[in-house]
């Protein structure tokens, strides 16, 4: 059995979805986890209020107080690629996060995550990421070092004022001529079915990209993409969109069987670079991955 050493939080909302205790609301959102593995957790004390106060079987729900509990797993799976630390001040650390490896705990992955491995090379239980890339997205990752300034941080990416930059290879017809075209992709991404899927829908346009061909090499293609909008899979949907699914997609266009992750076939998906105006210092940052993606000749 492997343990989070770090807690889980959350805040049990304002309305109550209709729960006596505690222990009823956190069956009720994890459908996932045997509501006996909950009761268990509760009864040997994994459970408690933010303040270190034990929640019992029967303590009442109370809107808006922070909830703790450890994540556990059975066995969890290493990752075989390393992180690296690209630049770090007293404020924030840039990472390098390799494709497959989570940011945050989810899952089945605890400490083999971008967020807990950080923080026991660099000794800063502190440290917590300030946005997210999916786990086989790879490239760059901010994290906030200091709870002080931690929200202007994550106010840069939630009022877009971060320009983010990534790459994308795709597979084209070998007649195409790609090379220095461009697209504006908006459209509206709602989720789909099974709920970890999201799809393009009518309506009003809720996500925005720009996406340029750099490269073209036989029937392989890399694009440049600049998000506007941050919506979950927002860059496969619109690299779908306009014909060019991302290679090692295994969710776009269709959702393949579930098997062990092919290490030999990441998603050809890189966050390349990040720019925004330091809110703490006031300083121009431009951070750059040190690799780019190839097109296989």
């Amino acid at each position: 059995m492997v343990i989070a050493t770090q807690a889980s939080t959350l805040s049990l909302p304002q309305i109550n979805p209709g729960v006596n205790s505690v222990l009823d609301y956190l069956i009720l959102t994890f459908p996932r986890i045997k509501a006996d593995t909950w009761r268990q957790r509760v009864a040997d004390g994994k459970v408690h209020w933010y303040d270190g106060t034990v929640i019992k079987a029967h303590s009442p729900y109370q809107a808006q107080r922070r909830v703790c509990y450890y994540r556990e797993v059975e066995k969890e799976i290493t990752i075989p690629f390393q992180e690296s630390i690209l630049f770090q001040n007293e404020h924030i650390l840039l990472a390098y996060k390799p494709h497959f490896l989570p940011v945050t705990p989810g899952g089945v992955y605890i400490n083999e995550c971008l967020q807990n491995r950080l923080r026991k090379t660099t000794g800063l239980q502190s440290l917590q990421a300030v946005h997210r890339l999916d786990r086989a997205t790879a490239g760059l990752v901010l994290f906030s070092i200091k709870p002080e300034t931690r929200h202007v941080y994550h106010h840069l990416f939630a009022s877009r004022q971060i320009d983010k930059t990534y790459q994308a290879i795709a597979r084209v017809k070998p007649n195409d001529t790609l090379l220095g075209q461009q697209w504006e992709i908006k459209n509206r991404i709602i989720k789909s079915d099974p709920p970890f899927l999201m799809t393009v829908a009518s309506g009003e346009p809720n996500s925005q990209s720009f996406v340029r061909c750099i490269a073209q090499s036989n029937d392989q293609a890399l694009f440049e993409l600049n998000p506007i909008t941050g919506k979950t899979h927002q860059l496969r949907l619109h690299m779908q969109s306009i014909g060019h699914p991302i290679i090692g997609d295994n969710y776009y266009p269709s959702l393949q069987e579930k098997t062990a992750d092919n290490y030999q076939k990441p998603l050809q998906l890189l966050a390349k670079k990040l720019q925004f105006n330091d809110p703490v210092t006031r300083s121009d940052r431009v951070f750059t991955a040190p690799n780019n993606l190839a097109l296989i000749n």
